[in-house]
C-alpha cells in the first residue's frame, strides 16, 4: 500500500508543478500541495524514484525529450536493421510475445480461462490478468475505475471465463514492475496484425529512451500510418509492459496517455532515474 500512496503523491505533486510551472513553486511549496512535511516529502520522493524530486523534473524537460527521441529513434532503426527476430532482443529485455491466433481471435476467447486481481504497483493499483499462455491485460485503476477496466477486459475477452484470483496474479504483478531482469514474462496478446506490429515495435525502446509516433511508422514499415500507430498505441492492452508511455510527440511535449498524463511522466521520470543509477553505478573491483 505504501507505493500506491507515494505513487499518488509523485502524481499529484507532477500535476502540481505542471500547473504553477511558470513560476516554479519551491520545494516547500509542492510538499504542503500533497500534505508532506518538505523532509518527508523529499525523502518519500527519493524512496520512490531514487533522486531528488528537482532532478527528477529534469529528466522531464522538452530539451531532455528530445535529446531521448533522437536516441530512441537511433535504437529502434538499429534493432530493425540488425534482423532480430524478435522483440527486445536488442536490449535484453525480459518479454516474449505470444500473439492468439486468426481462429483464436475470431472465437474472442471461447474456452480460455482468464485469472485475474487488483494489485499495488509504483504507478498506482492495477488489474493485471492472466492465461494460461501469458499476461493478457494489464491497466491502471484509480478512484472507481476497477470495474470499468474490468469491463473493458470482459470486452476484449468477449467469450473467455473471467476468475478473480489475487493468488495467481500477485507473483506476476511482484515480478513485473521489480527493477530487475529474471525468467521472461510472456505476454498473450489479442489484436489486429497491424496493431501487434505496433506493440512489437515498441518493446524496441529501451527505458530511458522515448520515441515519436512517426518513429514507429517508419519502423513498421508504414511511413505514412502515423495516425493509425497513434490509435494502436491507444489500444495497447498491457500497459508499462507494453511502453506506449515511451511515445511522445516529435515536439518534445509529452502528450496525453490513456492512464493519465501524470502517470506517464511518472514512468518515464521513473525509468530515466533508474537508467541514470545504472550508468553511474561504480565498475567492479578487478580481481
Amino acid at each position: 500500500m505504501m507505493a500506491t500512496r507515494d505513487a499518488d503523491r509523485v502524481r499529484h505533486a507532477i500535476e502540481y508543478l505542471e500547473e504553477h510551472a511558470q513560476r516554479q513553486p519551491s520545494l516547500d511549496e509542492v510538499a504542503q500541495a500533497v500534505g508532506l512535511s518538505s523532509y518527508h516529502f523529499q525523502r518519500m520522493f527519493k524512496r520512490w524514484a531514487g533522486v531528488s524530486p528537482k532532478r527528477f523534473l529534469q529528466f522531464l524537460t522538452v530539451a531532455r525529450a528530445q535529446a531521448a527521441l533522437r536516441e530512441g529513434k537511433s535504437a529502434l532503426e538499429t534493432s530493425y536493421d540488425s534482423g532480430l527476430s524478435g522483440p527486445g532482443r536488442l536490449h535484453d529485455l525480459f518479454v516474449a510475445v505470444e500473439a492468439v491466433t486468426p481462429g483464436e481471435y475470431k472465437d474472442e476467447g471461447a474456452g480460455v480461462e482468464i485469472r485475474y486481481g487488483f494489485h499495488s504497483t509504483p504507478f498506482g493499483d492495477c488489474l493485471l490478468a492472466l492465461t494460461d499462455r501469458g499476461i493478457c491485460g494489464l491497466a491502471f485503476t484509480g478512484g472507481g475505475e476497477r470495474q470499468t477496466v474490468l469491463d473493458e477486459l470482459r470486452r476484449r475477452w468477449g467469450a473467455a471465463v473471467l476468475r478473480r484470483n489475487q493468488a495467481a496474479t500477485g507473483e506476476t504483478a511482484s515480478r513485473v514492475f521489480k527493477r530487475s531482469r529474471g525468467a521472461p514474462i510472456t505476454l498473450a496478446l489479442k489484436g489486429t496484425n497491424f496493431q501487434i506490429k505496433v506493440w512489437e515495435a515498441l518493446l524496441r525502446i529501451p527505458p530511458g529512451a522515448v520515441v515519436s509516433y512517426g518513429d514507429i511508422a517508419r519502423a513498421i514499415g508504414h511511413p505514412d500510418s502515423y495516425r493509425a500507430v497513434g490509435t494502436a498505441v491507444g489500444r495497447n492492452p498491457i500497459a508499462y509492459l507494453i511502453p506506449c508511455h515511451r511515445v511522445i510527440q516529435s515536439s518534445g511535449a509529452f502528450g496525453n496517455y490513456r492512464w493519465g498524463a501524470a502517470r506517464k511522466r511518472a514512468m518515464l521520470g521513473w525509468e530515466a532515474a533508474a537508467r541514470e543509477a545504472v550508468e553511474d553505478a561504480p565498475l567492479p573491483a578487478g580481481r
